[in-house]
């Protein structure tokens, strides 16, 4: 069946009637408007109001502050609190009653920051916990958004333990306490570590009262140097020397363990006293605690002027209240190094004027070393004596040989170096130089008795006097049967060679007989060439004669034999 349909035209229809129909208006549309605009908040542009979240989405927030319509709101202003939930009260600038898209403008970023120096304040009158936002790292810390602030957090104030990688905390949402303000530069500087230093003192206090020796317990490697590891207990912290990691030979921690690195360790021993000033104590120097938490190293280099290294427990004891200087201080690293000669003058200073060059001292012996003798002239004056300067005519291998650690040597100034704190100091300088007296004396082929008192590889060192010694090739050290000489025979010997530069007398034991030898067969020789000569004289002088003879005889046989032709031819 077909069924009946109404066409209505927009030209016939009455819109009013249809409205009071369904109850929509029951007065003029007016007076429902201004009843209407009376149930809404007026809105000042440039306030500060407060208004309630109502969605949160990836890009925008919707917040409602009781007017006609909403306001919406980026996200990134809120990045501060990633807890902030739908029904939650914020504080918002109202920019705009409509912006081009008929919008409610709102700014929870201007906001926060009109009233950000006033709560900012408040929150350090207050010792007040407060919630910031890491922006991004800076040197020496991170910048923060507090209030729409940006603070400076500085490294040493994220944590009680040293950090070591600054960019996993940028992006995070962490609480602070303000813990300084300049109001004329309006810096703010907060920290984090202050939150929970107080609850790690108490855990301190717990953990310290509970210790015994021998206790075994697990912590976690928190720093590693050169002389040892630092171990995190729980609030408290505890030195395993590098010579108590292993059994083993070990030259650097780090072949054994690693940063965060859990590990098992015995309590040998530690301070009872919560209260110490000195925290460890090692050959190498003292840490001291200058405030809760606050540690520095005092070097045993720092403890006296003295460049004679010596153990720092002959300067202080755990326990001591010591008076020190910052010298260097890393806030990045956690790491300060203190001194306490700084408090006293340095002595080189007037080095200049109070040991001059030609000075006469007695100093101490303090160390040896291949190429001369440490000596101190006074705590932090030291000075070295070449081998060479220690005597004019011995011959010294090791300053052992001549002196003795300890023991005092008078020594003359010869040069000094201020810059590199270096003083050459001598010896043998305090007597005139007896070389040129010795020149005199043990001259060219002049003969001498001297002792063998040592063999080298080329030859024997021979004591002439007391005071000097010369030197005798192997070669020359053969006597007359044959054998050579030995160590503590008492010799002659020759001078060979003498220089006065190099301080040198090369002798020959050998010559001393071979020369007499040579000497008689010299001598012998020329007796011989002169008997020989004398021989050749009478020889000739007989010849001589014996040829006048001959030829007498010979005119005399010839006279003879012309007479005996005659008669013979008388005869024939």
């Amino acid at each position: 069946m077909e069924e009946n349909k109404t066409v209505v035209t927009n030209e016939n229809f009455d819109w009013n009637a249809f409205e009071n129909d369904l109850g929509v208006y029951s007065q003029p549309k007016e007076e429902i408007a201004a009843a209407y605009d009376k149930t809404l908040s007026n809105v000042a542009v440039g306030e500060v109001v407060e208004g309630t979240v109502m969605s949160i989405g990836k890009r925008e927030v919707v917040v409602n502050i009781g007017y006609k319509s909403e306001g919406v709101i980026p996200v990134s202003e809120f990045r501060y609190n990633p807890e902030l939930a739908v029904g939650e009260k914020v504080e918002v600038y109202v920019e705009s009653a409509e912006d081009k898209n008929g919008q409610l403008s709102l700014s929870h970023k201007k906001a926060r920051q009109l009233k950000s120096w006033d709560r900012v304040n408040e929150a350090l009158a207050n010792d007040e916990i407060i919630k910031g936002y890491i922006k991004c790292r800076t040197k020496g810390g991170m910048i923060v958004d507090v209030f729409g602030i940006e603070a400076f957090l500085p490294g040493s104030q994220i944590d009680v333990k040293p950090i070591r990688d600054y960019d996993v905390y940028v992006d995070k949402t962490m609480e602070f306490k303000v813990v300084k303000i300049n109001q004329e530069f309006r810096n703010v500087v907060v920290s984090h570590k202050a939150l929970i230093e107080a609850e790690l003192e108490a855990q301190k206090q717990i953990i310290m009262s509970k210790l015994e020796k021998g206790q075994i317990l697990e912590g976690t490697v928190k720093n590693i140097t050169s002389y040892g590891v630092f171990i995190d207990l729980g609030g408290v912290d505890g030195l395993i020397h590098i010579t108590d990691l292993s059994w083993g030979r070990v030259n650097h921690p780090e072949e054994i363990v690693q940063l965060d690195q859990k590990l098992k360790v015995v309590i040998l021993d530690f301070d009872e006293a919560k209260k110490r000033i000195v925290v460890v104590m090692a050959d190498y120097g003292a840490f001291v605690e200058i405030a809760p938490g606050v540690e520095g190293l005092i070097h045993v280099s720092e403890m006296s002027w003295s460049q004679h290294l010596r153990s720092a427990q002959e300067f202080m004891k755990v326990g001591d209240e010591v008076e020190a200087v910052i010298l260097t201080l890393d806030r990045a690293e956690r790491k300060m190094s203190l001194g306490i000669k700084q408090l006293t003058t340095d002595p080189w200073a007037d080095i200049e004027q109070k040991y001059p060059v030609g000075t006469r001292c007695v100093a101490k012996v303090r160390n040896f070393t291949n190429f001369g003798v440490f000596v101190e002239i006074e705590e932090g004056i030291d000075g070295l004596v070449h081998i060479s300067d220690l005597s004019w005519t011995k011959k010294v291998k090791h300053p052992g040989e001549f002196t003795q650690i300890g023991a005092d040597l008078e020594v003359v100034v010869l040069e000094i170096d201020k810059e590199n704190r270096r003083l050459s100091l001598g010896h043998k300088q305090l007597e005139e130089n007896p070389w040129n007296e010795f020149e005199g004396q043990f001259s060219i082929d002049s003969i001498h008795e001297g002792t063998v008192t040592e063999l080298v590889d080329k030859g024997a060192i021979v004591s002439l006097t007391d005071s000097i010694e010369g030197f005798c090739p192997m070669k020359h050290l053969v006597k007359e049967d044959g054998t050579t000489a030995k160590v503590g025979e008492k010799l002659p010997f020759k001078v060979l060679e003498f220089s006065k530069a190099t301080k040198r007398i090369t002798l020959s034991h050998s010559r001393t007989f071979e020369d007499a030898k040579r000497a008689e067969y010299a001598a012998e020789k020329a007796e011989k060439k002169a008997a020989a000569d004398a021989n050749k004289s009478v020889v000739k002088k007989i010849n001589a004669s014996v040829e006048k003879t001959t030829l007498g005889d010979i005119a005399g046989l010839a006279e003879l034999k012309a007479q005996m032709a005659a008669k013979e031819e008388e005869e024939k």
